[in-house]
């Protein structure tokens, strides 16, 4: 404090806005943000391209992958682009609407102030809406059961709409109620459904109309050797926790060869030593005597529980 006024001691390059200024910022950037998305709603919806500062670029109409690109520093703004991500974790769809209805409201709350409104008041005027909107969508919503494959349907094919995969729409509706429905559980009388559960696999080459569900584990690797199986079935997955590798020895060793056939024993010994371990493995039994030092965590599961334990 000097004469008694506060000294205020700010960053460089910063600038401090209060009152009616900082009110109207807020709104400002709002507005702005909104108006970068409101373009990409609806049936004449238009797609955005994003240049990065490395040249690449981005063509989508998605709100959240829009607002992700966007480097903003004003505070209101971020505010908006939180509300986006907010929305689209809680809900995975509806982040353009959810930034529009903001813009929106931050327009009439313009207005308001301008009549000499307190923002306190505004605020609890919107407070009043949001509970009213909520009463007449709970009076309006459907309970949709798990069995329902026409009504799920109708709210993937909602979903997925304006992705610029209409062609395969169909296709895709019921790929992806079928995951769903394959990853589903019930606890305590409610449905519940892990989206970590399912896996999205891009193959380079393949076209929308190639898309399939597979129940099961894809394991994108390729076989070591010919001689592996292509298919196996009812198969029994061994979860290791320890490599399955010759070990080093701690002493430090050089081995000299002379010959052809001292190369060929030494490699035949390897292959050996890496056999008894896939032998071990194949029998279950073999596994109970071994030391707890040698397998410390070693656990078959049928293929088909898999999936909950990777």
């Amino acid at each position: 404090m000097q004469s008694g006024q506060p000294i205020i001691i700010l960053k460089e390059n910063v600038e401090r806005n209060y009152g009616k200024e900082a009110q109207r910022s807020n709104i400002a950037a709002a507005k702005a943000i909104a108006g970068a998305v409101k373009s990409t709603l609806g049936p004449r919806g238009m797609d955005k391209m994003l240049v990065g500062s490395t040249g690449d670029i981005v063509i989508t109409n998605d709100g959240a992958t829009i607002l992700g690109e966007i480097a903003v520093q004003h505070p209101g703004a971020k505010m908006v682009i939180e509300v986006a991500r907010t929305q689209d974790d809680e809900v995975g769809d509806g982040t353009t609407t959810a930034v529009v209805i903001v813009g929106a409201l931050m327009e009439q709350a313009e207005g308001m102030l301008e009549q000499g409104i307190h923002p306190t008041v505004i605020a609890q005027g919107y407070r009043m809406g949001m509970e009213k909107a909520l009463e007449i969508v709970n009076g309006l919503s459907l309970k949709v059961e798990p069995t329902d494959r026409k009504t799920l349907f109708k709210i993937v094919d909602t979903a997925i709409t304006g992705k610029s995969i209409e062609s395969v729409k169909t296709k895709l509706d019921g790929i992806i109620v079928d995951a769903v429905m394959a990853v589903a559980e019930k606890t305590n009388g409610k449905i519940d459904v892990d989206e970590e559960d399912v896996m999205i696999k891009k193959q380079k080459g393949k076209a929308m109309d190639d898309a399939e569900l597979i129940r099961g584990i894809v394991i994108d690797k390729k076989r070591i050797s010919e001689g592996m199986p292509k298919k196996i079935t009812k198969a029994n997955v061994a979860l290791v926790a320890t490599p399955l590798e010759i070990t080093k020895t701690q002493v430090k060793a050089k081995i000299k060869i002379t010959s052809a056939e001292q190369i060929n024993a030494f490699s035949e010994q390897e292959r050996d030593t890496l056999k008894k371990l896939a032998d071990a493995i194949i029998g279950r039994r073999a596994l109970q005597t071994r030391s707890s030092s040698i397998w410390p965590r070693m656990e078959f599961l049928p293929l088909r529980m898999c999936r909950k334990v990777i």
